[in-house]
């Protein structure tokens, strides 16, 4: 117990800790953002952000992850908001927490198996785009001064570390350059330009609802698409992470986790979060790795709104934007080009469509399930190929069936027998076969009994236990066979 924890927390705390500041101060411009999409005020996206960081590092399952107020969370909330106001949200918040909880106890992590590589890549690459295009609105078009901090700001990132690397690159750009603007008197937009900041701390309150079966059936509906969406990033995120890493994470206390954070951050003025891949990747590629990371960032992140709050207000966006670019151009699978080429057709048509319905949507979820439906179905096609070889042995015609019975490939299998033949003897062989479903078993009683009533003997042989086990369960034709017997 004292090694796990020495590991997740103190293992490398100059690492955590630098990465830690350099995530919160990327966090505010964002938080700011999501709390515009949501239609709420920014301080809801920033006390949610130091909420769910700060909660997540004690109770979340993947050390170095790092979750607060996302932008796919807040675009299911707008409605909610529009409608019936914050308290509602806060409340929807609270209820997004406790289906998290409940669904973790049903191991939903279990889930992720289910999600193929080439949607894992797509969503990956989607999200990278995404990234790159929130930023786009803070550059382009704006100056050429804010193009040439863009230019520095990425030459700092990437030039820098190879002679300096004790300070992450990006949080040195951000002191030089926000130093730079503001003494040099340069024209730029800042990240109060995005909203308002309030040098305040959150806190505790009961949202302002009538608690009844109403309130219940308006927020329910947001309270499961947020739990939903939450989870499905948290997840993959918390993968991706891993695969970064080199390590492997509790997935089902990260539900859970997730779970506990948005209900006290509904306690305390926040929206609903999850795990963010961006600032995730900022903190690993930075030199976090524990749980001290997190909560760096989250506690750092408060620091920065009541104690620097004027100062904060004047960092130029050019510099966030140059590092949210860096971390577009980290997270996305430049690999994946060579994947489109050399991968079977099905697998690239996935990760296309995945990346595309994000890109379209704007939503991470519906492209993760379109790849993993669309997965299924070529899948499904793929399986359900199934061949029956005839052949005639002395007096008896014998049918050889190779491959999966079931509800997609039962049409094949009625149409390869033939029935014209008369008083013969007729073996169906299911040897390299194996019945799946009610259709496979309902098939083979039809090509049964359709070959009796032209008085053939009929035998069916080779069932594998877990296939005689649904024919004897299911089968018409097992009735018939004791009748057989029985006359």
């Amino acid at each position: 117990m004292y090694e796990k924890i020495k590991l997740d927390w103190f293992s490398n705390i100059k690492g955590d800790v630098l990465a830690g500041i350099l995530v919160a101060l990327a966090l505010i411009p964002e938080a700011i953002a999501f709390s515009l999409i949501a239609g709420v005020d920014p301080m809801v996206g920033l006390y949610a952000s130091f909420c769910i960081a700060v909660i997540i590092a004690f109770v979340g399952g993947r050390p170095g992850m790092i979750s607060a107020a996302t932008g796919a969370m807040a675009l299911l909330m707008l409605p909610l908001v529009k409608e019936h106001g914050l308290q509602y949200l806060l409340a929807a918040t609270i209820l997004t927490g406790i289906i998290q909880v409940g669904l973790s106890l049903l191991r939903v992590e279990k889930v992720m198996k289910f999600i193929p590589r080439s949607v894992m890549i797509g969503f990956v690459n989607s999200l990278a785009i995404l990234i790159f295009m929130a930023q786009v609105p803070h550059f382009w078009g704006i100056s050429t001064m804010t193009y040439v901090f863009v230019a520095i700001t990425l030459a700092i990132i990437y030039v820098l570390p190879r002679f300096f690397k004790a300070i992450p690159a990006p949080l040195i750009a951000i002191i030089v350059l926000t130093a730079l603007a503001i003494f040099g008197g340069i024209e730029l937009q800042t990240v109060g330009d995005l909203g308002a900041i309030t040098q305040s701390l959150p806190r505790f309150f009961i949202p302002e609802i009538p608690f009844n079966l109403e309130t219940l059936q308006i927020i329910f509906p947001y309270s499961i698409a947020l739990a939903i969406v939450g989870l499905l990033e948290s997840l993959l995120t918390s993968s991706i992470v891993d695969d970064m890493t080199g390590t492997e994470s509790n997935k089902n206390r990260e539900s859970r986790g997730q779970g506990i954070a948005n209900i006290v951050t509904g306690f305390f003025g926040g929206m609903a979060g999850c795990a963010m891949i961006g600032q995730s990747v900022i903190n690993v590629k930075s030199g976090g790795r524990g749980r001290l990371s997190t909560l760096v960032a989250g506690l750092f992140l408060m620091f920065l709104i009541i104690v620097l709050g004027e100062l904060v207000v004047q960092i130029p966006m050019p510099v966030l934007v140059g590092i949210m670019i860096m971390v577009s151009i980290g997270t996305f699978d430049w690999s994946s080009f060579k994947y489109i080429i050399k991968a079977p057709k099905t697998d690239a048509l996935v990760m296309l469509v995945t990346v595309a319905t994000v890109v379209a949507t704007h939503d991470l979820s519906k492209g993760v399930i379109a790849g993993v439906v669309l997965s299924a179905i070529f899948f499904v096609a793929k399986i359900s190929k199934i061949e029956v070889q005839k052949r005639r042995a002395a007096n008896e015609t014998i049918y050889v069936v190779t491959g999966q019975l079931f509800f997609a490939s039962v049409e094949d299998f009625i149409n390869k027998i033939d029935y014209t033949v008369e008083n013969s003897k007729v073996m169906i062989d299911f040897t390299n076969a194996h019945i799946w479903d009610d259709s496979g078993v309902s098939a083979i009683d039809k090509a049964v009994i359709k070959l009796r009533d032209n008085h053939n003997k009929v035998t069916v042989r080779g069932l594998n236990a877990s296939s005689q086990k649904i024919i004897d369960k299911l089968a018409i034709y097992q009735d018939t066979n004791a009748q057989l017997k029985a006359q």
